[in-house]
C-alpha cells in the first residue's frame, strides 16, 4: 500500500508543553492578523499526556504570556508552592539548609506543584478549540526531505507488522505530513531529533548533551502526614560524592505525595542502579514519615536534559526547528524545565507565522535562535550554567556549594570567577570498569515503602503490541555478552529503570544471553544514552504504545 498525504503550514511533533505552546501561539497569531493557519500536532501516547512524567513545579511564566488569563480558564495549576525546603541528607539524619542562603532564582514561592501531564491535557483543549489538530496515538517514524534535502515534514510508522517484518491482517501504512515548517517537540532523545542533529551537524559546534535520569512515584498519602503545598528538595544519600543527583518531594492537592528521585548520568560505578538507590532514598526517616500510612499508585521514569547552555545544539535546519526538550533547556539546580519548553516553542511559533506570511517555506527560521538569545529564558539558563560542571568535575559537597556560589555571583554582578565551564565527556563515557567498580548490595525491598521493578512497570500502565519488532535494537547483537559484560558487567540490566535489559544464563552459570523484554519499556531513554558502547538504539514502536501515566 501507498501512504497517503496531508499538508497543513505547520506541523509539531509531540504534544508536550513546547510543541502545544509553538500549536497555540501559531493559532493565536493567526487570529490576530485575520489570517489561515493550519497546524498538526502528532503525539505518540495513546493520548496527551499519557507520556508526559515530571516533578513537577512549574514556574507560570511563560503560560502568563501564552494565555494570561489560564485561572479563568481551569488550568490544572491549584496548589501554590507554601512551604519551600533544601535538605542535605546523611545516612541516619540531615540538615535543612536556610533558604536565604539560596540564590533568588531557587525560590519556589509563587509556582505551583502540578501534574504536567494534566497541564498538557489541559493545553490540549485550548489548542483544539483553536482549531489545532491533534492525533493522539501516531507516532512519527520517519523524517520526510524535499528535493533540496530540506524538511518537507514527518511520516508516522506503519501499524499492524508482525515481529517477523511481515505485514498481519491489520497492517496500515503510515501517513506522510507534508509542512512548510516541521518543529520538533519529541522531548528528551527523541528518535527524530537525533537524525536531524545528525544530518544537518547540529551539535557540532556545543558541548556533549548531558542528562539525567528521573524516577517518580505517586502516593495516596496519610492525611495526617500530609502538607500541601510543602516542596521538599535534598541531595546526599543515599548517592556517593561522586554521583550526583537528589530528591524531589511534591506535596499536591487531593492528598497525593509526588515522590522522585534525579540520578546524574554521568555517573561512574557501573554496578549503580538508579531504580535501588532511589527506592533506598524513600526509607530515609526525613523521607519514610511523610510515606508511611499511604499507598503507592502511580510509577514512571524518564530522562532529563542536564547540559544546560553550553549543550544546546543549534536551533534550527532547513524546514524547521528544535523546541523544548528536543534542544535541552531544562535548568538544573531548579529542576524545571517547563516553562523554558513552552516559551521556546512559542519563540519558534512567531519566528514561523512570521516567515509563513512573507510567503516562505523550507528555509530556516533564524528569527528564532536570536529571539531565545535576547529573551528571559536565555538568562534563566546564563544564570545556572556553571552548576551542572562545577558538580560533575568536584563531587556534591565541594561541587554544589561552588555552584551556588557562582549563582550568587552571576545574580548579583552579572559575571562568574569560572567564565563558562564546559562538560568534557558524554554520559556514555564515563563509566568505569567493573573491575576497578566496587559491586553495590541493594537492600531487598519490603513491598511497603521500597518495592521491586515488575510491581513497579505494572503501575505505570506500560503496554505495547505484541505481535511488532522490537523498538529497542542492537547495532551489533554481540555488544552485550561480548564487550559490555566484561568490560563493565553490562549495566543496561541495572541503569534501565524498567527491567528491559537482561542477561540470562543457564543454572550452571555458563551460556550468558542478553534479553530484551521491550514490553516493559516506558520510554525513559535512558539506555540510548547510558549504554557505553552506544550500541542501542531507541526508535519509536506502535503508535499508543508505551506508558499511560495518570496524575503524573
Amino acid at each position: 500500500m501507498s501512504r497517503e498525504s496531508m499538508e497543513y503550514d505547520v506541523v509539531i511533533v509531540g504534544a508536550g508543553p513546547a510543541g502545544l505552546s509553538a500549536a497555540i501561539r501559531l493559532k493565536q497569531l493567526a487570529a490576530e492578523a485575520g489570517s489561515e493557519v493550519s497546524v498538526c500536532v502528532v503525539e505518540k501516547g495513546s493520548e496527551v499526556g499519557a507520556h508526559i512524567l515530571s516533578g513537577a513545579v512549574i514556574d507560570p511564566k511563560a503560560l502568563n504570556e501564552l494565555i494570561p488569563d489560564w485561572k479563568e480558564k481551569g488550568a490544572p495549576l491549584d496548589t501554590p508552592v507554601r512551604d519551600d525546603q533544601f535538605h542535605i541528607l546523611g545516612p541516619a539524619g540531615g540538615i535543612r539548609l536556610p533558604n536565604f542562603l539560596m540564590p533568588p532564582l531557587m525560590n519556589n514561592h509563587g509556582n505551583y506543584i502540578v501534574s504536567l501531564g494534566n497541564v498538557c491535557r489541559w493545553l490540549a483543549t485550548q489548542a483544539e478549540e483553536l482549531g489545532v489538530e491533534i492525533y493522539p496515538g501516531f507516532a512519527a517514524a520517519e523524517v520526510l526531505y524535499d528535493e533540496t534535502g530540506a524538511v518537507k515534514g514527518v511520516a508516522t510508522g506503519d501499524m499492524g507488522i508482525g515481529k517477523d517484518g511481515e505485514h498481519t491482517d491489520r497492517y496500515t501504512p503510515g501517513m506522510e505530513l507534508h509542512a512548510k515548517y516541521t518543529l520538533i517537540a519529541e522531548g528528551v532523545r527523541g528518535s527524530l531529533a537525533k537524525m536531524i542533529q545528525a544530518k544537518f551537524n547540529l551539535c557540532d559546534k556545543t558541548e556533549p548533551q548531558k542528562f539525567g535520569i528521573g524516577i517518580k512515584e505517586l502516593w495516596q498519602a496519610d492525611p495526617a502526614r500530609h502538607k500541601e503545598g510543602m516542596v521538599f528538595h535534598s541531595f546526599g544519600w543515599p548517592l556517593k560524592a561522586e554521583t550526583g543527583g537528589g530528591t524531589f518531594m511534591y506535596h499536591m492537592t487531593g492528598g497525593l505525595i509526588a515522590i522522585g528521585f534525579v540520578i546524574h548520568l554521568n555517573y561512574k560505578n557501573p554496578y549503580l542502579s538508579p531504580f535501588d538507590e532511589f527506592q533506598r532514598m524513600k526509607t530515609h526517616p526525613a523521607i519514610r514519615k511523610y510515606l508511611e500510612g499511604g499507598k503507592r499508585i502511580a510509577y514512571g521514569a524518564r530522562a532529563i536534559t542536564e547540559g544546560g547552555l553550553q549543550s544546546i545544539p543549534k536551533l534550527t535546519f532547513p524546514g524547521g526547528a528544535l523546541i523544548g526538550c528536543s534542544a535541552g533547556f531544562v535548568n538544573v539546580p531548579r529542576i524545571k524545565g517547563s516553562h523554558n519548553a513552552m516559551k521556546t516553542g512559542m519563540l519558534a511559533a512567531e519566528a514561523a507565522f512570521a516567515a509563513l506570511q512573507a510567503g516562505r517555506q523550507g528555509d530556516e527560521l533564524t528569527a528564532y535562535p536570536q529571539a531565545f538569545r535576547n529573551s528571559w529564558a536565555w538568562k534563566d539558563l546564563w544564570l545556572v550554567r556553571n552548576v551542572k560542571p562545577l558538580w560533575s568535575r568536584f563531587g556534591t559537597y565541594i561541587g554544589v556549594p561552588l555552584g551556588g556560589i557562582d549563582m550568587w555571583m552571576n545574580s548579583l554582578f552579572g559575571f562568574s570567577l569560572f567564565g563558562t565551564l564546559k562538560h568534557k565527556k558524554a554520559d556514555y563515557a564515563t563509566l568505569r570498569l567493573a573491575k576497578d567498580s566496587k559491586p553495590i548490595a541493594y537492600p531487598r525491598p519490603d513491598g511497603v515503602i521500597s518495592f521491586d521493578k515488575l510491581s513497579s512497570v505494572f503501575l505505570s500502565n506500560t503496554n505495547h503490541e505484541e505481535d511488532q519488532p522490537a523498538h529497542l535494537k542492537l547495532k551489533d547483537p554481540s555488544v552485550p555478552i561480548q564487550q559490555n559484560l566484561p568490560l563493565y558487567a553490562e549495566p543496561a540490566q541495572r541503569y534501565c529503570p524498567a527491567g528491559v535489559y537482561e542477561v540470562m544464563r543457564n543454572d550452571d552459570g555458563s551460556n550468558p544471553r542478553f534479553v530484551i523484554n521491550a514490553q516493559n519499556c516506558v520510554h525513559c531513554k535512558t539506555c540510548d544514552i547510558k549504554d557505553p558502547a552506544q550500541n542501542i538504539v531507541w526508535t519509536v514502536p506502535e503508535g499508543g504504545g508505551g506508558p499511560n501515566y495518570p496524575n503524573m
